[in-house]
């Protein structure tokens, strides 16, 4: 609420009456709390102006003009509302109703206070419980708003239509249907039945004019259709009656409304169960069908589609047996529209299709299984699709074809028994082999599109059946002439399918060996680019393993020869490592998912049931000792970045282990590392970053293993990393580690934790702490720190130096990890507890009294750093102390925030440049912060003190002070900032700010200015560093917008070009006849003609030697014959554009004047060839005209040429590497024989 009127209060000084008179209605007010003492809380604003209408209603003033207090008093309450409580509003129902409802007549001409009004209500409509829904005022407003749905003005219908919908979309506890929507829908009744009653436009003057309800219609169905869900399901049907007689008004965009509205309705008819709708739906789908638009009416003809579609489905779900009496006739209609011309009327004839294609219900299927003669309706589809491949008239409709036939087969995925085969096999095994015979032709450029198809066919079929009708033919002797290689089939394999995983043993293992026999030939014979091939398609084979690992054969498949392969296959290819441990992953993951969805009620997937997926666990159980060891070995030898999928394969493998399988894997791992930790202990090692430092490694396995192991190995492992030797060793990694294992098992709970005594030893091990593990350390004190017991408040004041040194740490890891310990502190500390100074390290224990534990105690523990011997402490604590009070300062009282200000801004005067640093930090902070009642009194000493450090330039403490003081800015006057500046000189500065923030607002407003026209325009984001406190510190709005003010002004220029569709054609080739009536599907293309490469048209123009194949470039004869062949296809084919372009050339202007085009590129190239001819003529201009024809004759390279050496291209010859396109050496052959040394 703050942030929306603090956006007022500036408006008092504004020109504009509408903006002024709320702006100084809110400051009156609030002057009127501080009078009285009144907090400002939401519900005293909506009192206070709840008061002030009434007394503006009392005087009768309730002008609605502008500058009038009325309007002013609306729009607060209105922008207060959503603030109030509840049961405030509740409880003052009657007296907003008696205030405001009156107003509507008078409300209703002057629409910005009519939609205050309007926003008001929908808050208190909200708001009301059950029993209040039936006062009459309740209804009467309800019912004027409710009109105002349709009402002329926009901005008003759409906030009326907002609070309708806000209402039916809230209905009061515990009713699932709010009680106003029976209302609701008879008023759109009601209004649609009016707009049907009018006059329907006239024929002849359908384009001029339309019928007078339509405008009104099309105001009723925009407030329909967000609705639509929380009407009553009876109500559904008359208002569909109502909707299938707009289209007569003769309106388009009408009729598309209507359609699109339809195809809503029906989607919500299904989602509703208890809906008595689909009784219609049988006349509704007949009406729908007769009134097909024009396939070339393109407005009409999405929209109606769609509601075609949406009319079979709900008809479907109510209805499965007459729908599909009625799906031939609705296919058959929605069909004709894929021979559109409109890419976006293909698009939704396809979806209309794919939806149709969901209605093939079991009766269909067998139907058409049984059916040899091809009569049953889903076989006359197939047929369709399958000619339609071939026809010349849905050529441009390929890709929605492709589209349809995924959903059809999609759809017939359906099997009798759990053996025999999907009705998809049965039916469209031919149609996909036609998609595969198009995905090989040469001329087919939707090969995307048929992926996508194949993909969905393998995913049905599954490759068992796929390959056996599409084979592969990858192998050169086992390829049948002719035939193409079906290389791309293999990426396709990936994907969950029916098939068995013994397909993939008996089919594709030999096929991989064979392949990598051949790309060892390669190798050996060097042919490395055929060794590459093979290897790619060796990859490819077994990435489709993990496609195989969700059936129902594991047990069977999974032997112990094609084990031994997948562990031989993951130590030794690193290649093929991670496809097989996605495999091994899915093994897991896909019956442990069964499980789960039968555990939470839904049903097992179609390929694998409940009783499957528990038999393939029990099989995958026995088998999870060995797997385990060869993944803690795989794991062991390889880098640190390759371990990642290694670690989720073992926690997916640890999932479904016992707990003697657990236990005898962890003793297995701890006994790895007692036997390497030793050797850690000699020295700093680097070895853990590529896998051969086996202490770490162990440690990084015993990490992945922590979430399953028992309570009494947790603790095991808790005593052996609690041990100097781990958490004072020389190894980084492993002391690391050995946190990381701590911090886990305390977080856990398996472990019991006695805080007191693991702080005290972990107190012990801070002189062998590296670097390297104090983030970790960090973190495990602070989940310590939180299991601290009340009366072992004393342990903390012994931690406070560390983790304040920790904030000055290198890494921001570590310092987050120090600041979080430190707020774990303090938050303990504000618990309450008791702090037993007589045990605290270095008291006199005769002297010390107990404290009791609070942020004020904790903060005054935290300032003892400020009496630091080094300034590096200084300035720790200090940044410390900022954190703290960003933190508490709510909980902090006055007297010790003044006693904190007072002790730090004694620092601004030190010498040491980063203890001020840390200083100036925390009076930013203070200023973002605290409020100014806190910071007022000690400005007389703030702002001295930071001008005296405004001219030091080293470390940015001019741009920091600057910074802080446009903070100040923004929460004090100027004036106020300025008296307290003191010297003169000083007080420069000040201005100096105050002016560059002025020129910064000009300019700001000058480019908003420039800005308005182009809406593509974004405003820079500001940099967020992620964290509150690094945000006020760091991230200051001020030091990117205000202290930038002479940063240009950035901009952006978009394209606004509109992407033009470009419609297929037909491709020619020049030697080959084309058939019209078939493949036409192969001769279709996208792509510009004029602009579409041809392989070798550069090559052509040169000559080729017959003995050696070389192409000869450069020759004089060449370059004659392709200068005259050149010519003479510029005269034949260029004379009339020639005649436009040169010199001679004219247009005629609008008033019929000649204007001829003299300044061309072509006059200017003409007239530098006319300057190097005449200079073979003029003797005395010899010397100059050399010199012109020196530089007009460009030789062959001049790109490749140093401005300060020769270049690439010298008289002698060509240097290595200076490679020039054929393209380019053609172009320049007509010129002038120049050859490709660039020699005449």
């Amino acid at each position: 609420m703050e942030e929306a009127l603090a956006k007022i209060r500036p408006h008092t000084s504004s020109s504009l009456p509408h903006q002024k008179t709320p702006a100084n209605l809110l400051i009156a007010l609030e002057s009127t709390f501080r009078e009285q003492h009144t907090e400002a809380t939401p519900t005293a604003y909506f009192a206070a102006i709840l008061t002030t209408l009434d007394g503006t209603i009392q005087k009768k003033d309730v002008s609605l003009d502008d500058g009038a207090i009325l309007p002013a008093e609306l729009y607060l309450l209105a922008l207060v509302a959503p603030f109030v409580a509840i049961p405030i509003i509740r409880s003052n129902l009657n007296t907003l109703l008696s205030l405001t409802a009156p107003l509507f007549p008078s409300l209703n001409q002057h629409a910005p206070a009519l939609r205050s009004q309007l926003s008001l209500y929908q808050i208190i409509f909200q708001s009301l419980d059950r029993s209040q829904l039936d006062a009459q005022g309740v209804r009467q407003t309800f019912a004027s708003i409710l009109q105002m749905c349709t009402d002329p003005r926009p901005k008003v219908r759409k906030k009326a239509a907002d609070v309708v919908k806000d209402l039916l979309a809230n209905p009061p506890s515990p009713l699932v249907r709010h009680p106003f929507a029976e209302r609701v829908a008879e008023f759109v009744m009601s209004a649609l039945s009016e707009a049907n009653a009018g006059p329907l436009s006239k024929a002849k003057a359908a384009k001029q004019a339309v019928a007078p309800g339509a405008d009104v219609a099309i105001h009723v169905l925009a407030f329909l259709r967000p609705i639509i869900p929380y009407l009553p399901p009876a109500s559904l049907a008359p208002i569909t009656n109502h909707l299938l007689s707009l289209p007569r008004l003769g309106n388009a965009y009408l009729s598309k409304s209507c359609y699109s509205i339809l195809s809503d309705i029906f989607a919500a008819s299904i989602d509703d169960v208890s809906s008595s709708f689909g009784e219609q739906l049988a006349d509704v789908l007949d009406i729908v069908l007769s009134s097909a638009p024009s396939k070339s009416d393109l407005i009409l003809s999405s929209s109606w589609i769609e509601a075609a579609g949406g009319a079979i489905v709900a008809y479907n779900s109510a209805d499965q047996q007459a729908a599909s009496n009625e799906l031939n006739k609705v296919w058959k209609t929605v069909w004709s529209f894929l021979e559109s011309s409109d890419a976006a009327t293909r698009k939704a004839t396809a979806q209309s299709l794919s939806a149709i294609s969901s209605c093939f219900s079991p009766n269909l299927i067998a139907a058409a299984i049984a059916d040899r003669e091809g009569s049953s309706v889903i076989r006359r589809i197939i047929a369709q699709v399958t000619k339609a491949l071939d026809s010349l008239a849905y050529a441009r409709a390929i890709p929605e074809l492709l589209s349809v036939i995924s959903s059809i087969i999609i759809n017939l995925r359906q099997r009798s028994t759990r053996t025999s085969p999907t009705a998809a096999e049965l039916l469209t095994l031919p149609l996909v082999v036609r998609i595969g015979g198009l995905r090989i032709s040469k001329g087919f450029e939707y090969k995307e599109a048929a992926d996508a198809t194949l993909s969905v066919a393998m995913r049905v079929l599954g490759p068992e059946v796929l390959l056996e009708a599409l084979p592969l033919n990858l192998e050169p002797g086992s390829r049948v002439p002719g035939d193409e290689p079906r290389a791309f089939l293999l990426p396709l394999l990936a994907q969950p399918h029916p098939s068995p995983l013994a397909h993939f043993v008996a089919y594709f293992v030999p096929l991989s060996e064979r392949m990598f026999d051949l790309q060892q030939k390669a190798v050996t014979e060097g042919r490395q680019s055929e060794a590459k091939v093979w290897s790619v398609l060796v990859g490819q084979i077994w990435s489709g393993l993990a496609g195989y690992c969700s059936g129902n054969d594991l047990k069977q498949s999974l032997s112990a020869a094609f084990s031994q392969l997948l562990s031989q296959l993951l130590y030794g290819q690193p290649e093929l490592r991670p496809a097989i441990l996605k495999a091994l992953k899915t093994m897991v993951e896909s019956n442990r998912a069964v499980l789960t969805a039968v555990s939470e009620g839904g049903a097992p997937s179609e390929g694998l049931s409940e009783e499957e997926a528990r038999e393939n666990l029990a099989f995958l159980r026995t088998q999870v000792e060995s797997w385990l060891a060869v993944l803690f070995n795989v794991y062991g030898s390889v880098g640190r970045d390759s371990r990642g999928m290694i670690g989720d394969v073992l926690n997916s493998w640890v999932s479904i282990a016992g707990e003697e399988e657990i236990h005898n894997a962890y003793m297995k791992v701890a006994q790895l590392f007692k036997t390497n930790l030793p050797a850690s202990q000699k020295g700093p090692s680097n070895a853990n970053n590529n896998g051969d430092n086996m202490a770490a490694t162990s440690q990084d396995i015993l990490i992945l293993l922590l979430a399953s192991i028992s309570a009494a190995d947790s603790i095991s492992l808790f005593e052996l990393s609690l041990t100097p030797e781990v958490l004072c060793g020389k190894d980084n990694g492993v002391q690391k580690r050995g946190y990381k294992i701590l911090t886990k098992l305390v977080q856990q709970g398996k472990v019991p934790v006695e805080a007191e005594t693991i702080l005290r030893k972990l107190d012990d091990f801070t002189q062998g702490l590296t670097p390297a593990a104090k983030k970790d350390r960090f973190t495990l004190l602070a989940s310590l720190i939180d299991m601290l017991p009340p009366t072992s408040m004393h342990v903390i004041p012994s931690l406070i130096p560390e983790a304040v040194l920790g904030t000055k740490e290198p890494s921001e890891k570590a310092r987050g990890a120090a600041f979080e310990v430190i707020l774990a502190m303090g938050r303990k500390m504000s618990k309450g507890g008791v702090v037993k100074r007589s045990l605290v390290d270095g008291m006199d224990e005769d002297v010390a009294e107990d404290a009791v534990a609070s942020v004020e105690e904790f903060m005054t523990m935290v300032a003892g750093g400020l009496a630091g011997a080094s300034p590096h402490m200084i300035s720790a604590t200090v940044t410390a102390i900022s954190r703290l009070v960003f933190e508490f300062k709510d909980s902090i009282s006055p007297n010790m925030h003044n006693e904190i200000l007072s002790t730090l801004l004694v620092f601004l005067s030190s010498a040491n440049r980063e203890i001020v640093k840390s200083i100036l930090g925390f009076v930013k902070l203070a200023i973002h912060t605290l409020p100014i009642d806190l910071i007022r009194p000690h400005l007389k000493d703030l702002v001295p003190a930071l001008l005296n450090w405004s001219h030091d330039h080293k470390n940015h403490f001019k741009v920091k002070v600057r910074h802080i003081f446009e903070r100040m800015l923004r929460r004090f006057s100027f004036d106020e900032i300025y008296s307290r500046a003191g010297e003169e000189e000083a007080a420069k500065v000040l201005v100096n700010i105050k002016k560059r923030k002025e020129r910064a607002k000009r300019k700001k407003a000058s480019r908003a200015d420039d800005e308005e026209n182009n809406e593509e325009e974004a405003a820079p984001a500001h940099a967020v560093a992620g964290d509150a406190f690094e945000d006020v510190l760091y991230g200051s709005e001020s030091e990117l917008d205000d202290s930038d003010d002479e940063a240009p002004a950035a901009t952006t220029s978009g394209s606004n070009k509109k992407n033009i569709p470009q419609d297929v054609r037909l491709r020619l080739d020049d030697d080959e006849p084309m058939d019209l009536l078939q493949g036409a599907a192969m001769r279709i293309t996208n792509a510009n003609p004029n602009r579409r490469r041809k392989p070798g048209q550069d090559a052509s123009h040169f000559k080729m030697d017959e003995d050696s194949g070389k192409m000869i470039i450069g020759e004089d004869s060449d370059s004659d014959e392709g200068a005259s062949a050149q010519k003479a296809e510029d005269v034949a084919g260029t004379a009339y554009r020639e005649n436009i372009t040169s010199v001679d050339g004219f247009t005629r202007g609008a008033n019929g004047r000649i204007k001829f085009n003299k300044d061309t590129k072509k006059r200017r190239r003409e007239e530098g060839l006319q300057d190097v001819e005449m200079a073979d003529v003029e003797e005395p201009n010899s010397a100059r005209s050399k010199k012109a024809k020196k530089q007009t004759d460009v030789k062959l390279g001049h790109e490749f040429k140093a401005k300060k050496a020769g270049g690439d291209i010298k008289k002698g010859g060509v240097d290595p590497f200076a490679y020039m396109s054929l393209s380019q050496a053609a172009k320049n052959g007509g010129r002038g024989r120049i050859g490709i040394t660039g020699k005449r």
